[in-house]
């Protein structure tokens, strides 16, 4: 994009009930500091330049169905997380408010809850 310069940010937009607490899960799940809230707005950063998660207020936030169903609320994006150890990595998601959905298409991926009810998968590293 030509407009863009060195510096300027990028990143998701992602909806959330709750966008500060949202914020404050992933930032302990990543380990990534909360750089900026305000009502309404919550932003977690790998790093100044970014990439950022922007959680942004839905009030009417519906969660998504998974796995998807007709009919159902689908997930419009999720994010994943590559790991070195997945039992461990999942366990931590958990103590912090995930939650292990039920379905689990792999072996070496497990889809997970966010505390809105968001899914996001945590990925084995398999050193490939």
């Amino acid at each position: 994009m030509r407009s863009r310069t060195p510096g300027m940010w990028w990143g998701n937009a992602i909806e959330a009930p709750d966008p500060s607490a949202l914020a404050h899960f992933y930032s302990e799940l990543l380990g990534w500091p909360v750089g900026h809230e305000e009502p309404g707005t919550a932003i977690v950063a790998a790093a100044q330049e970014g990439p950022y998660l922007v959680f942004q207020q839905a009030s009417d936030w519906e969660p998504p169905v998974w796995p998807p169903v007709p009919g159902g609320q689908r997930a419009m994006m999720h994010l994943d997380f590559q790991v070195g150890d997945l039992e461990e990595a999942v366990a931590e998601a958990v103590a912090l408010g995930a939650t292990l959905a039920e379905h689990q298409p792999q072996d070496h991926v497990r889809v997970l809850l966010d505390p809105a009810g968001r899914p996001f998968c945590l990925c084995r590293d398999d050193g490939g």
